[in-house]
């Protein structure tokens, strides 16, 4: 699908004929959208702006002459836009193509809120946007606000994570899972700003660009940098979050082996006792052991003096334990 903003009165014309640019010329054109495009609409805008867009594999590329670039007749620029998917998210690059006409084409293939909100910038203000190089700083404006969104989202989730795992008895696997994903997303965050970063630097250093533009990408590098900074924070901050768990769990397992430990040592004198009174000796004076009721009823002493031995045994284990504040 192509949308075409025209300069005049900022009219936008959305499912856009190719057969449309036979009448157009570029101080008609303000800027290009392409959404998904078919192979028919790419080639008719290719020849009616005179230069190749950029392939999807030239679009992925992490260099930074991939990132931002500029020819004799073009800037070309490409950047990664976020599409929400449930809990997370996915990276989507975006190719924009600067003629020196000033005409603002793009490539994508997939819908952002981004766009949605520069176009009702430029709606409401058509006048602040005179060429394409002011709606391309507008996109990049429009992201970085985003950005910040997510990074405060981000980080909000760390701190109910951590008042989770404070107030959270056991920690299972769906904790470490949590935090394994706030690490993926708050990663994810930091390349694509550094992306921004990147953009930004070229821009910067470019002197095609209209002079009224260079103080607000001043402000957009600040607030680019500030918003490292913060991922950075939080992503050492799910550091601490994940050895804290960690030493949790550790703590559960040793406790549980530790119960183990002592109810082996607590039985191992009774299993002593037991063991000796089972051996097939002949002579074992406790057999004879008896003692004779009133009724002449012969009471066994032997059985009982073996199981007294055996709980007068754990009764000094369980003491001498708890003597030495290990229970």
């Amino acid at each position: 699908m192509i949308t075409i903003y025209l300069k005049q009165y900022n009219k936008i014309i959305r499912n856009a004929d190719p057969a449309l640019f036979d009448d157009l010329g570029y101080d008609d054109i303000l800027w290009i959208d392409m959404l998904q495009p078919t192979i028919k609409e790419q080639k008719a805008v290719e020849n009616f702006m005179e230069f190749s867009l950029q392939t999807r594999q030239q679009v992925e590329e992490i260099e930074s002459t991939s990132k931002y670039s500029e020819t004799e007749n073009t800037i070309v620029s490409n950047s990664n836009f976020f599409v929400p998917t449930g809990e997370s998210f996915v990276v989507e690059p975006v190719s924009f193509t600067l003629s020196n006409e000033g005409v603002l084409v793009s490539v994508r293939q997939a819908e952002f809120r981004t766009f949605r909100e520069a176009e009702k910038r430029l709606q409401m203000n058509y006048r602040s946007y005179s060429t394409g190089y002011h709606i391309f700083i507008s996109l990049l404006e429009v992201r970085i606000d985003y950005d910040a969104d997510l990074v405060e989202l981000v980080s909000k989730q760390v701190s109910t994570l951590s008042k989770d795992i404070n107030s959270e008895e056991a920690i299972d696997k769906k904790v470490i899972h949590r935090i394994n994903g706030l690490q993926e997303s708050t990663m994810l965050l930091r390349e694509n700003i550094f992306d921004r970063q990147r953009v930004l630097s070229g821009v910067l250093r470019s002197e095609r660009f209209p002079n009224d533009i260079y103080p607000r990408l001043q402000l957009m590098i600040k607030d680019v940098n500030s918003l490292i900074n913060h991922a950075d924070f939080s992503f050492q901050r799910l550091d601490y979050i994940q050895d804290a768990a960690l030493g949790l769990i550790n703590i559960e397992q040793n406790e549980i082996v530790k119960i183990f430990s002592v109810a082996s040592v607590i039985f191992m004198p009774a299993t002593l006792i037991a063991s000796i009174y089972g051996m097939n000796f002949r002579f074992m004076p406790e057999l004879d052991w008896t003692w004779t009721l009133p009724n002449g009823f012969e009471l066994p002493l032997g059985y009982l003096f073996a199981i007294g031995l055996m709980l007068l045994c754990s009764g000094l284990t369980i003491w001498f334990f708890r003597y030495k504040k290990w229970l």
